[in-house]
């Protein structure tokens, strides 16, 4: 029984040398309950997880946990001789222990001890562990050999051998940064139904718009709000997405009220006060006494509203950051593939050109070479068979940033990258090496668009990136008159580009003779 598990915390705060990134956040999350944590890059949502995860030793505020507990990060940290088998191991650890431990109790037999060991094996289910991690490990496409060193694996393929082994550990707590970042379609399908079955509590931060319909029941958004608190919200992102664009409506027309009276209200003051100075006094009659008083009156009730309305003033909505993309311009034909080969990793049996204008939709499970043909179209990798040629500029956007100088500012990288709207000031004055995974991949977007290609090859670009931005650079590449070629896992950007033409991939490692065979087909 998972209900005692639960995950707490009270006024937790974590800043950084720019200020706080984490503010007076209290929230309980019951078993049962599954948290999406969303908001802009940069807003904490990563340091969140990694306080909740005890990971990082908080400012103030304090985290309570009851149950196990795991997490899996956006960047998985390894040694060098580490293999797949190492880390299977240290998921199936507590399982084996708990077998074990029931073993020893059973002879000589114990009864005390042995009850205590079977209780323990029953709650985490031991006994299923292996088959849990082998049907893990498949559905994801992670199932390699176990002595394949992880430094030998991409990173989506680290990724994806660490999030079956969390499956299989069956924590109580399951704690998620961007889990889909690197899952295919059957991959997607069978995380989304192993988080909907989870008795215990989940806590993940998606860019994911379907994971967050599909799997949470509440969501913990960190953007700015009026009175300066976090809120959760229940329901899925359509839902939380519009009550947000309300709140933001309501915000701003407050925001105004509020400056209209206040400077109306200034006016009045200072009118009354300029009176008194000037030494104003009513007209020769009755009651000029009590006209006098109630002149000065007047202004202490002004004076007063004034006050009253300061105290209760909501601050100014702080102007998001919203996504300016460059007039890319491009003419004629731009790109041309013939058929492509790349031993082991892609075979491409139908040509591809692209002009103008033109978008290209790349699709296909793991392993099926949409990474390996994109990098082959910008000219990194060289095919085995076959040829591309292009006219202009051509730029790629790879899966995951890389910087060679991680000490420059992004400021001297890219100086657009405030203009294109895609990094604040503050973080333009900031090391790479201190800037989120979400705002570096701002920041290679900035550069890449900074070059005025004439075309784009967008691999996975909805990696890390806020949901906001991923609504914005979907609105931008309809529309661009350069040339477009996406791949991507994204269930709502391929949805948003259905329209596209499309080539999909099926894996390089099937034979030429099978009905399967690895092949590109154009719609």
């Amino acid at each position: 029984m998972r209900s005692h598990v639960h995950l707490t915390t009270h006024d937790l705060t974590k800043g950084y040398e720019a200020g706080p990134v984490v503010d007076g956040i209290s929230l309980k999350v019951s078993a049962g309950q599954r948290l999406g944590v969303i908001g802009e890059n940069g807003r904490g949502k990563t340091t969140l997880l990694r306080l909740l995860a005890g990971d990082l030793v908080p400012d103030q505020g304090t985290v309570t946990r009851h149950g196990s507990l795991s997490l899996v990060r956006q960047e998985m940290p390894f040694h060098d001789s580490e293999t797949v088998g190492d880390l299977l191991s240290e998921a199936l650890r507590e399982s084996r222990e708990a077998l074990s431990e029931l073993d020893s109790a059973a002879e000589p037999f114990d009864e005390q001890r042995y009850e205590k060991a079977l209780a323990h094996a029953e709650d985490i289910e031991a006994w299923d562990a292996e088959r849990r991690a082998a049907i893990a490990l498949e559905a994801l496409g992670a199932d390699h050999a176990r002595t394949v060193k992880l430094a030998e694996l991409s990173v989506g393929q680290r990724y994806r051998v660490r999030l079956a082994c969390l499956l299989a550990e069956r924590a109580d707590v399951l704690l998620l940064d961007e889990p889909t970042n690197h899952l295919d379609a059957d991959a997607l399908n069978f995380l989304t139904e192993r988080l909907r079955q989870h008795h215990g509590v989940v806590v993940l931060v998606s860019h994911d718009r379907t994971l967050l319909d599909d799997v949470c029941t509440q969501l913990l958004d960190l953007d700015p709000s009026p009175d300066g608190e976090v809120h959760l919200h229940g329901g899925g992102y359509r839902a939380f997405k519009e009550a947000k664009r309300a709140e933001r409506q309501r915000w701003e027309q407050r925001f105004a009220q509020e400056e209209a009276e206040h400077d109306e209200l200034t006016e009045r003051v200072e009118r009354a006060q300029s009176r008194l100075r000037d030494a104003w006094r009513p007209p020769k009659g009755a009651f000029k006494h009590k006209r006098s008083t109630r002149a000065a009156n007047k202004m202490r009730n002004v004076a007063r509203r004034l006050e009253e309305l300061d105290d209760q003033r909501v601050d100014a909505p702080p102007p998001p950051l919203r996504f300016q993309p460059p007039e890319l311009e491009a003419d004629g034909d731009l790109l041309h593939a013939t058929p492509l080969e790349v031993p082991g990793r892609l075979n491409l049996i139908e040509p591809i050109s692209l002009g103008a204008g033109e978008k290209l939709l790349v699709t296909g499970a793991n392993g099926a070479g949409k990474s390996t043909l994109l990098n082959v179209l910008a000219g990194r990798i060289m095919p085995a068979h076959g040829t591309v040629h292009h006219v202009g500029r051509v730029a790629l956007l790879a899966q995951e940033s890389s910087f060679e100088n991680e000490d420059a500012t992004a400021r001297r990288l890219c100086p657009q990258a405030h203009d294109l709207g895609l990094l604040g000031e503050k973080d333009l004055a900031r090391p790479v090496s201190r800037l989120s995974t979400g705002q570096r991949r701002r920041l290679e977007l900035a550069i890449l668009l900074s070059s005025a290609p004439h075309v784009l090859l967008l691999d996975e670009p909805t990696n890390h990136l806020s949901i906001a931005l991923v609504d914005e650079l979907t609105e931008a590449l309809h529309h661009t008159k350069a040339a477009v070629a996406v791949a991507t896992h994204d269930r709502q950007m391929r949805t948003d580009f259905v329209s596209w033409r499309i080539v999909t991939l099926s894996s390089p490692s099937q034979s030429h003779e099978s009905s399967v065979a690895s092949k590109a087909v154009l719609y």
